[in-house]
């Protein structure tokens, strides 16, 4: 049984996001239809190809639903599917050429209940709204490119099937949450997401850490990222090695593993901020020593010391994985007479799991299942502003990925209780135990934790004791979700694990949220985001053609690994809000990156080819890269994502056009020639002026903004997507919104972060009715309290995450 099996969708337009969204309503056994005009999706026009022609990228998208053709002008067919559909899935402010026209009004009167989510590049809104757009604009504009590649440049332009899968992510989180509400109410919901918010998530972190630190964050060079080092690929004896060293012991630990005894007792060079100022000494140490060994070698010697470091694979060994294909992360797929493995979903649900591969269709195909009857909705018809009202999550998590996930869930109107303890706070308040940040309370300072925790209730407990565990459960009796993201035996240890609170409550939906997953072999493995984006195999597919497997963020997994994470409680939410039967979700943050490889995966998986590292070209956009602006250090992303686009840019540019560059393929040919015309151009301009007059040419491009820019960029303000919240310590600050929206504005920012122990009397005697005196002792015995102890206080600790 899958969790979605009575929902029908229909997506319409062309639109990868919407596509990956509608992916993933079908993977759990959702009727998925696609609406398509005669000549079929524009997606199926994208490259890397199989071997009989069909796109590798459309395949991922689409397994697993049917095609239905609907003439151009056919609104009546296409208003009789949608009268009986549960959620609507619109790509037509992407690309809506040859789609019907809709009467929505008409059909919300007929299907009330329906969940129509709209995605568009800006929102309708906005400086940006009238721009031409392709995935590397979006990016560049987001800050997503700029810090990453040469220090000297250019940066290098990530693969082009990202921005669909961040915005497909967001997609069905606002559509399965709309889809909780409904289960309540009876209502459908309208809401409209944009694409390019939907890329902030990623960058967030280093958006509204900028804010506090000013302009530290500057590009300095292929897998090296602020704020530590080193975080990065080095080439070994045989294969390419991830490093990350975090914390003084790992660093420390990673020079006895090379012998490096001076580098390690070097007082200069303990913290990672320090080394940062001495890359290139540092590595002409270390980078000849990991040539001594394997990348397999070296990953067995960096489990004994709990380094974080990770053998970098290639699409072919992700394909081959047996850990993958078990886990589902790899399944079967086919196309017409064609078949071969892709990217599963990574939302690894134990009771109702995902289904197991499927066929992507061809036009006008019909596939699978027949439609289910509709199912009337039901509900008291009050309508909620916050879909989420009324749902309680009980959040063990740290850090950023989980956080990022409960923060989802508490902007949409759920009761988060974050459970922190004094003896281990959450490690994203900071890592310094010394005494004058303790005294300082310097821990509830850190931008990074209000920018993660906004909008959830604080509490601690000590769950090293038995008091602090009883608490933890009788929490759990009254509410719906528990998430944690420790290593996978640590709740288990503490008496939490799921088969102890599932007794306490049947119809509990928990989640793991671990590096490897659980019975991983790589399960012991220390892992940070960039562990995470290091051994998914996605490196592998990015960078120059012959350079080393690329990164392309300080911390790629960890917003990546939050979303899936929302997207999966929300899937087993709907199916224990309709059945009354919980279950454990087992999800692994590195398989959450896999489908950012999807293309390369399903390629190669059909004709064995080693897939093409583009670096700054593209299979299908001719030209298109990143191009030196005026100011120094100041870029402009460029793409001529059609044939018509390119007339626009060689008279805008003055290149002399002729026939021979009427396609892709024929000014490929003169690549060189044409960059060098490009360049001299841009080079005379400021990059926003050179943006403006692109664009009003007709001509997709974007200034690669900095982090720190992004706080003031236009479209953001205009959009009201950068709330103010005041909150103690830190005051008035910037807080980033949901990127999809249910009117006119997003929804608010209701409360900022906690300070340590916040609420706790406000849940323990308020949600567990404990008296004053039963509160006075847990504060008296250190079971709960709201400021860190001194290093020298002999208090018990809990368990490290993750």
């Amino acid at each position: 049984m899958t969790a979605l099996t009575n929902l029908r969708v229909i997506e319409i337009g062309s639109a990868a996001a919407a596509s990956y969204c509608a992916r993933m309503f079908a993977d759990f056994g959702a009727h998925v239809t696609k609406i398509e005009p005669p000549a079929g999706d524009a997606l199926r026009h994208t490259a890397p190809f199989t071997p009989n022609g069909a796109s590798a990228w459309f395949v991922f998208l689409n397994a697993g639903k049917s095609s239905r053709v609907t003439q151009p002008g056919d609104a009546v067919a296409l208003a009789s599917l949608l009268k009986d559909c549960d959620v609507l899935i619109d790509g037509r402010g992407v690309d809506g050429a040859d789609c019907p026209a809709i009467d929505l009004d008409a059909i919300r009167a007929a299907n009330p209940g329906l969940i129509h989510i709209e995605m568009s590049w800006f929102g309708h809104e906005g400086p940006y709204n009238d721009f031409q757009m392709s995935d590397v604009v979006c990016r560049a504009l987001a800050g997503l490119n700029k810090l990453t590649g040469p220090d000297d440049g250019p940066p290098i332009a990530q693969p082009d099937f990202q921005t669909g899968i961040f915005a497909g992510l967001w997609g069905y989180i606002a559509a399965t949450s709309a889809l909780v509400a409904r289960q309540q109410t009876g209502l459908g919901r309208a809401l409209q997401l944009s694409i390019y918010e939907s890329c902030i998530a990623i960058g967030e972190y280093l958006m509204f850490e900028s804010w506090s630190k000013g302009e530290v964050m500057q590009r300095i060079g292929v897998n090296r990222f602020w704020p530590t080092f080193p975080v990065g690929i080095y080439e070994t004896k045989d294969g390419w090695l991830g490093v990350t060293t975090v914390t003084p012991a790992q660093w420390m630990a990673f020079c006895d593993m090379l012998g490096l005894t001076d580098l390690r007792d070097d007082a200069t060079l303990t913290m990672g901020v320090d080394r940062l100022q001495r890359i290139a000494f540092v590595e002409d140490q270390f980078i000849p020593r990991l040539k001594d060994k394997t990348a397999l070698e070296w990953f067995a010697e960096g489990l004994k010391r709990k380094i974080p470091i990770v053998p970098v694979p290639s699409v072919a060994d992700v394909i081959a994985s047996d850990e993958r294909r078990v886990r589902g992360a790899i399944v079967p797929v086919s196309i017409g007479d064609e078949s071969g493995v892709m990217p599963g979903s990574m939302s690894r649900l134990r009771g109702t799991p995902p289904q197991a591969g499927g066929k992507a269709p061809a036009v006008g195909e019909e596939q699978g299942r027949r439609a289910p009857a509709r199912i009337a909705t039901t509900g008291n018809g009050e309508a909620r502003e916050l879909p989420l009202q009324g749902v309680r999550v009980v959040d063990f998590s740290m850090g950023w990925a989980g956080p990022l996930c409960t923060r989802t869930l508490a902007d949409l109107g759920a009761d988060v209780i974050k459970i922190e303890s004094i003896q281990y706070a959450d490690w994203w308040r900071g890592v310094d135990r010394r005494d004058a940040y303790i005294r300082g309370r310097e821990y509830e300072k850190v931008p990074r934790f209000s920018m993660m925790n906004r909008n959830k209730r604080g509490v601690t407990l000590d769950l090293s004791r038995p008091a602090g565990v009883a608490l933890a459960k009788r929490l759990v009796e009254s509410s719906d979700i528990v998430v944690d993201n420790y290593s996978v035996d640590v709740l288990p240890k503490l008496g939490l694990g799921y088969d102890v609170l599932s007794k306490i409550k049947p119809s509990l939906v928990m989640m793991s949220m671990s590096a490897f997953g659980s019975g991983s072999a790589f399960r012991d493995c220390r892992a940070y985001g960039s562990t995470l984006e290091q051994g998914s195999g996605v490196p592998s597919v990015v960078g120059e053609p012959d350079g080393p497997p690329t990164m392309q963020h300080t911390a790629f997994g960890d917003p990546t690994g939050g979303l899936n994470g929302a997207s999966a409680v929300l899937t087993a939410l709907l199916h224990a809000r309709a059945t009354g039967q919980g279950q454990v979700i087992d999800l692994s943050q590195i398989e959450c990156m896999i489908p950012y490889a999807a293309p390369w995966i399903v390629a190669h998986a059909f004709d064995g080819n080693e897939p093409t590292r583009y670096g700054n070209a593209h299979p299908d956009h001719a030209p298109h890269g990143c191009f030196p602006c005026k100011a120094d250090n100041s870029w402009i992303a460029i793409a001529v994502t059609s044939d018509a686009m390119w007339p626009k840019l060689a008279t805008t540019i003055g290149f002399a056009n002729d026939a021979s560059l009427a396609t892709a393929q024929g000014r490929r040919a003169r690549d060189g020639e044409i960059a060098a015309a490009i360049r001299a151009w841009t080079a005379a301009r400021e990059a926003d002026a050179a943006m403006t007059e692109l664009q009003a040419a007709g001509v997709a491009a974007g200034v690669l903004r900095a982090p720190i820019e992004m706080l003031g960029d236009a479209q953001l303000q205009a959009r009201h997507f950068v709330q103010q919240v005041d909150r103690d310590f830190i005051g008035r600050h910037p807080e980033p919104s949901l990127p999809f929206r249910a009117g006119d504005r997003p929804y608010p920012v209701r409360a900022a972060a906690p300070t340590l122990g916040q609420h706790n009397a406000d849940v323990l005697k308020g949600v567990l009715g404990l008296s004053d005196s039963e509160y006075d002792a847990l504060l008296r015995d250190a079971i709960i309290g709201t400021e860190v102890p001194l290093p020298n206080a002999t208090v018990p600790t809990t368990p490290t995450a993750r």
